[in-house]
């Protein structure tokens, strides 16, 4: 990690009380030096159209017939290390825990998508389709910013959940969750889409604009499809909220899943790009507090998105956003809040232009950024 200049940007960060969001992600882009590239992605689904359901029918009834043959069952072994194994006999060194979840075919030969967390450190994963027949799953990738991942099963003419357009969805449509909840296999629970584009479901600074609903989901959903009334998979279930009397859930759009599952079967891993500013949401509220604690920074008490510290020598600095700058838009897009500007560099790509506008002082200036390759996981 850069080393911070001192002093300004040390006593504008204070001020600002260390609510402080690292806007890095992305989830689209090439390799570094490979910027642009026109390479089609890597086939992701082989689904054929999606027909109409048959007027008057029950449309959950077609609808999960549609998909649920497709909806399977994963089981995982991770080996842990027992901290007290071979002490005072408190059992093995190496232990082997379980887990379960779920996940969906997209293609026939065998492609498989469910949630990173759900097979992440596996060293055995087993894959069982609602018929009864069981597969050894290769994990291809994953992705923990996104929590997408890809499974690899060897057969063939599987069968395949076709895939929808999650730019279409809209509050109050139908919304149709399968799994394996609590271990109770080819579960079908329904509601409506609550809401989209929360991208503060699981916590700030999130890459996902989740979608969120209604239909019950529990431990064990996670991975599995989140599909409309027209039997067409919208989203990955992924994490769920739970309050006294009522619980949320929330889904990995399916283009997001795409996208990322797209680069996973091409390279073995998903690109992020970065541009390296943390930023705050600036309120009239917080303007005041700020311009009478400190003299580095004198921001207008307007609602907007204000930068408080460049990473040294990242795509931001090198592009000559400074503190106290406040983005007004993000590649042509108004932005208001750091989360809309996290999603805006999400769908740039990596080493091309994307043009940020900030407000410095009384005057506007257009900036052009370079996101970079954010470094991955190890």
């Amino acid at each position: 990690m850069p080393a911070r200049t001192p002093r300004p940007r040390a006593a504008l960060a204070g001020a600002f009380a260390g609510a402080l969001a690292l806007v890095v992600a992305g989830c689209n882009g090439g390799l570094p030096g490979m910027p642009g590239r026109d390479k089609p992605e890597a086939q992701v689904s082989d689904a054929g159209p999606s027909a109409p359901l048959a007027p008057g029918s029950n449309v959950i009834v077609d609808a999960v017939a549609k998909v649920g043959p497709a909806v399977v069952r994963i089981d995982t072994t991770k080996r842990v290390v027992n901290p007290l194994g071979g002490l005072f006999g408190q059992g093995p060194s190496i232990q082997q825990q379980q887990g379960l979840g779920s996940g969906v075919i997209t293609r026939s030969d065998g492609v498989i998508l469910t949630n990173a967390h759900v097979v992440e450190g596996a060293s055995e994963v087993t894959v069982t389709l609602p018929d009864g027949r069981t597969y050894t799953g290769k994990v291809l990738g994953g992705d923990p910013l996104t929590d997408v991942a890809v499974v690899k099963v060897v057969a063939s003419k599987l069968p395949v959940a076709p895939l929808g357009d999650s730019d279409k969805v809209r509050p109050g449509e139908w919304a149709i969750a399968i799994g394996n909840p609590l271990g109770l296999d080819n579960t079908v629970t329904a509601g409506i889409i609550s809401a989209i584009q929360r991208t503060n479901a699981v916590g700030e600074g999130q890459r996902v604009p989740y979608i969120q609903t209604d239909a019950a989901v529990n431990p064990g959903n996670s991975g599995g499809p989140l599909i409309n009334d027209r039997g067409q998979v919208i989203g990955i279930n992924t994490a769920i909220r739970q309050a006294p009397g009522a619980g949320l859930s929330f889904a990995i759009p399916i283009n997001v899943a795409r996208k990322i599952a797209a680069q996973i079967l091409e390279r073995g891993f998903a690109s992020h790009p970065y541009i390296g500013v943390r930023l705050q949401t600036l309120t009239p509220q917080l303007a005041q507090e700020i311009n009478a604690t400190t003299n580095q920074c004198r921001l207008p008490e307007v609602n907007g998105v204000v930068v408080v510290d460049v990473m040294n020598a990242s795509p931001a600095a090198k592009a000559g956003i400074r503190p106290c700058d406040l983005i007004t838009s993000v590649g042509g897009k108004a932005v208001k809040n750091p989360s809309e500007v996290q999603l805006a560099v999400d769908q740039s790509r990596v080493g091309s232009s994307l043009a940020i506008e900030v407000r410095r002082g009384d005057t506007t200036r257009q900036l052009t950024v370079q996101p970079a390759e954010l470094p991955r996981q190890q």
